[in-house]
């Protein structure tokens, strides 16, 4: 089972909120966030596996959104949580989404910072660097080149700084059993931009996250359960590079009705 922590509010049936960390990052990442709502809400902190202390954790699965978003799913039964808050940033808005489809009953609310709905030239063209230099680079190598894209101006340093030093953590054949996926991200995308779960959603993006907003802002305006907060001069990472803002939206939908 992957490695979690989990924080109880000294508040009497208080709710649950499980934070998902990005790629290359770990429950460490929402450190802003624990400060802030473990006052409100019960916390669940899980490091996917190969990240953080799930580094060492022997998990004898296929490597596919469904099987990676179940080991969340364990965590949740191994602990007798019902129903959560979900709140993910980057892929683990993917996964999360993931949840969403597959086990609906199992999520109140679900809040994605950084989200993926689609790729761009960019995005393509990282997927496809990626995939041609994996075998010949050394993946921090590759994981540096990705951050600074990804995150290219000076206010994005932090965020940007805080994942290179979670990634190396990870080991070069578990970076490329993640970048695997990469192969099933497009027609997932495709599927989550189709389908209006009935979960009610909010997104948290950075203005200047240019690679991924403009989806993000095309799908709020079809889909009904979808809210979208843009913190303005942020980008990718909202929930570090900006957090005060982060937890005042974060905190406002998960207590409004």
């Amino acid at each position: 089972m992957l490695y979690y922590k989990k924080y109880l509010s000294k508040k009497n049936n208080s709710n649950w909120i499980t934070f998902i960390h990005g790629a290359g990052g770990s429950s460490s990442i929402w450190f802003h966030q624990v400060r802030f709502f473990r006052k409100y809400f019960n916390l669940i902190l899980i490091d996917l596996r190969g990240h953080g202390k799930s580094k060492n954790i022997n998990i004898n699965k296929e490597y596919s959104f469904d099987s990676v978003s179940y080991d969340i799913i364990e965590v949740l039964d191994n602990e007798n949580i019902d129903k959560t808050h979900f709140i993910g940033i980057s892929l683990g808005s993917i996964l999360i989404r993931k949840i969403a489809e597959n086990h609906p009953h199992r999520m109140n609310k679900m809040v994605l910072g950084g989200a993926i709905l689609d790729l761009n030239l960019q995005s393509k063209f990282l997927m496809f660097f990626g995939k041609v230099t994996q075998s010949i680079l050394p993946f921090m190598w590759i994981y540096k080149f990705f951050s600074l894209v990804v995150m290219p101006y000076k206010n994005h340093k932090n965020a940007r700084k805080l994942f290179i030093k979670e990634a190396k953590k990870l080991t070069q054949e578990e970076f490329k059993r993640w970048y695997k996926l990469t192969s099933d991200i497009i027609p997932l995308l495709k599927t989550y931009r189709k389908v209006d779960v009935k979960v009610p959603t909010l997104y948290i993006m950075g203005s200047q996250d240019y690679m991924f907003l403009n989806f993000v802002k095309k799908i709020v305006r079809i889909h009904k359960n979808s809210k979208l907060l843009t913190i303005s001069k942020c980008g990718h990472v909202v929930n570090i590079e900006e957090p005060e803002k982060f937890n005042k939206g974060l905190f406002k939908f998960l207590t409004k009705g």
